[in-house]
């Protein structure tokens, strides 16, 4: 009888892993304008679930890698995105037809301000304002914290959101560890990685962690990255920004 338990519980546990480690399969689609009816090309199509990537050719198809029920997340500049889920059906006939929307937006005048150069050097060096951001290292990890603008207190603002259990890292990175694990996939995954490098507006981190773009900013904040770095770094930068923070927070933890 107790032979029998242990091999019911091995074929019940072969079972659930061979369900957990089923290999992907493939399928295709074509990716139209929904009101002209014309493929899109250099459409962006990320797997939520493996965090692997894809784009349109000239013709609107593309081809991924997927499993029943994982998410694609489309992209692509002046269209809203779109999420679909990967069916069972989809599967079986490999291949169907997917429609974007035109954003409609209504552009702003943008005034550029110069800055009045003289074309002396010396004097130019001056006109031009600079930011100086400093970082400091904490011995036992790899990257050092961006504080901001010198002063006094900037080291001990660094410990303080490292160290305080009540900080926004301490139950985002505590709660998130499945998405944060996400970050080494898209390492992984060259179509990621050129998408994040060549986007600015968090939308495809926000979705692959699973968090608000306004929650992006205050992680980084927390992280002590500078507000600088905040706006102007694309996707990949922040998404490396995070993903070092998270490791530090691990080291931190244990100790």
């Amino acid at each position: 009888m107790k032979y029998f338990v242990v091999f019911f519980f091995l074929v019940l546990s072969t079972a659930a892993i061979a369900q957990d480690i089923q290999p992907s399969q493939k399928v295709n689609g074509i990716i139209i304008n929904n009101n002209t009816r014309q493929p899109l090309s250099n459409v962006n199509i990320i797997n939520i679930n493996k965090v692997r990537g894809a784009t349109t050719d000239s013709r609107g198809y593309f081809e991924i890698d997927v499993q029943p029920n994982d998410t694609l997340h489309f992209t692509i500049l002046g269209y809203q995105s779109l999420r679909v889920r990967v069916t069972n059906d989809w599967i079986k006939n490999k291949s169907t037809k997917i429609q974007l929307t035109e954003k409609a937006i209504a552009l702003e005048e943008v005034i550029i301000r110069p800055f009045n150069l003289t074309g002396y050097l010396e004097v130019d060096s001056k006109l031009i304002p600079t930011k100086e951001n400093y970082r400091y290292s904490i011995s036992g990890l790899t990257q050092g914290y961006e504080a901001g603008e010198y002063s006094p207190n900037a080291f001990g603002r660094v410990l303080g959101s490292i160290f305080n259990p009540t900080d926004m890292l301490y139950n985002f990175f505590g709660k998130n560890p499945k998405e944060l694990k996400k970050l080494k996939e898209m390492k992984k995954d060259d179509t990621v990685r050129n998408l994040l490098e060549s986007k600015f507006d968090r939308e495809t981190i926000s979705v692959l962690l699973g968090v608000d773009k306004n929650e992006l900013a205050e992680i980084l904040q927390r992280c002590n990255y500078s507000e600088a770095f905040i706006q102007t770094a694309n996707d990949l930068q922040i998404m490396d920004a995070i993903s070092g923070c998270y490791e530090e927070y691990k080291i931190l933890k244990k100790k």
